[in-house]
């Protein structure tokens, strides 16, 4: 199968298919007489496992991980949690951040409601932004 084709099928497009393939992700022939790249059936199980685990949260680099594993033998699935376990610890923090720039916000707007509109002058830009203690993290 041409980029094209194996595009098609695996309902991607062929910037993907190329991105994956200058990474590595993707295993073509060349076509002898023109070059082209040439892709085996199987590279449509690659791209739906590549979906997969993006759909996941990992990304390309291990992904290639993965592959590389899968390609010497050894099963990849005490990487695949490890990575999954990592990146479950992530999230939580980036929630909580999150979280308490959300409350942040929502106490500054709610302290704002209250307060007038100002032309700004040289010791002001804006007031209101002014007011809000930047470092009041326990919000």
């Amino acid at each position: 199968m041409t980029v094209t084709e194996l595009a098609k099928q695996s309902g991607t497009t062929p910037h993907a298919v190329r991105y994956y393939t200058r990474m590595g992700l993707l295993s073509p022939t060349r076509n002898p007489r023109n070059g082209y790249r040439l892709y085996q059936t199987s590279e449509i199980n690659w791209l739906r496992f590549i979906h997969q685990a993006k759909a996941l949260g990992y990304t390309l680099h291990e992904i290639q991980e993965i592959k590389q594993d899968w390609r010497q033998g050894r099963s990849p699935c005490p990487r695949v949690r490890e990575i999954l376990q990592h990146r479950i610890l992530e999230n939580r923090r980036h929630l909580e951040t999150l979280m308490r720039l959300q409350q942040r916000m929502e106490k500054a707007l709610l302290q704002w409601s209250h307060m007038p509109d100002e032309d700004p002058d040289c010791q002001s830009v804006c007031h209101l932004i002014e007011s809000i203690s930047c470092y009041d993290e326990t919000t």
